[in-house]
């Protein structure tokens, strides 16, 4: 299942993407962690110091666009080089398919790992890029990794998302099971609450809003009274997660650098990330509409820009025969 976390800039997604992706794998789920967000910070926040079960930072997905079109492609003849695949090309017969953590060549060269849970990085926008490049440039290796997965029950994705509406920006959204909306109980916290729902709701996709920094039972209210029924849990002010990121604690530098340390979260915010967890669970994964969603943004990429970009057809990249899943792995 592939899970995105999105929201204000300040409102806690990369935190709560941090403990939702310890919280599966403390549980012992397969679980893989992306950073997508333009301030790369998860690493941090799931506790990353050089400890042990840590291996040095994988090389960033950004950089290597090409050779991970390269790769994905395969032997698809629908695409004949990496300049004609674009960020939203979807799979067909002859692309590679990914297993969650497989050994392929993929995986080995890019997941590294932070705070003892497997962690994918898109890398920094950085100085070279201004004027010249956008983020969602960076964010096709993820688009495309997210397209070519094929991810079973009980395994998860968790990605932290760009701040603000830009998570809506290009086709990115629509690979995800579900979308989890953080929200402070403020009206800066829940402005963009109307947009995303719109967006999710004319594509199907699920989403809920996670109340974060509650404080009393007027932030709940209120937080009920902007949202509504799409308020799904929320999380309290938390002395523990203020000590995290402060680098305070007595489990080793920081309260995070052991997966044990989640046992000392608050007992709100340990059942909110349960019920995150069973909000995930309680859908199967609907291949053929996770499919059609895919390659209708590959089609309005494709009239939009893509097909002046690379002098081609587009359309024609979709298998009409292809649905990914399972089943297409033989």
């Amino acid at each position: 299942m592939r899970i995105a976390f999105v929201g204000k800039g300040g409102s806690g997604k990369t935190t709560l993407s941090a403990l939702f992706a310890r919280h599966l794998a403390h549980s012992g789920a397969p679980v893989l962690a992306i950073d997508g967000d333009i301030n790369q910070h998860l690493a941090e926040a799931l506790g990353s110091h050089g400890g042990p079960g840590e291996t040095s930072a994988a090389p960033p997905l950004g950089p290597h666009l090409d050779e991970i079109k390269d790769y994905l492609r395969g032997t698809n003849p629908r695409i004949p080089s990496r300049e004609a695949m674009v960020k939203t090309t979807p799979p067909g017969r002859g692309s590679r398919l990914l297993r969650p953590l497989g050994d392929d060549a993929l995986h080995t060269r890019h997941v590294g790992r932070a705070g003892g849970v497997p962690l994918m990085v898109t890398g920094e926008f950085d100085e070279s890029d201004l004027g010249v490049a956008c983020y969602h440039s960076k964010l096709g290796a993820v688009e495309l990794y997210l397209g070519h997965l094929v991810d079973g029950p009980g395994e998860y994705v968790v990605v932290d998302m760009t701040a603000g509406a830009d998570a809506f920006a290009s086709g990115l959204f629509a690979r995800f099971d579900m979308t989890f909306l953080v929200a402070e109980p403020t009206r800066k916290g829940v402005s963009v609450h109307r947009q995303y729902r719109d967006h999710a709701r004319r594509f199907g996709v699920r989403i809920a809003v996670v109340g974060n920094k509650v404080t009393c039972e007027e932030d709940v209210l209120f937080l009920k009274r902007e949202v509504g029924d799409d308020l799904l849990t929320h999380l309290t002010h938390s002395p523990w997660i203020r000590a995290a990121e402060q680098g305070r604690g007595g489990d080793g530098p920081s309260p995070l650098s052991s997966l044990s340390s989640l046992s000392s979260l608050e007992p709100h915010n340990h059942h909110a990330l349960n019920v995150l967890r069973e909000a995930v669970d309680a859908h199967p994964k609907d291949w053929p509409a996770l499919h059609r969603h895919a390659v209708e943004f590959h089609l309005r990429n494709a009239r939009a820009w893509a097909n002046a970009a690379t002098g081609r057809d587009l359309a024609a990249q979709v298998d009409p025969d292809f649905v990914p899943g399972p089943p297409a792995l033989t």
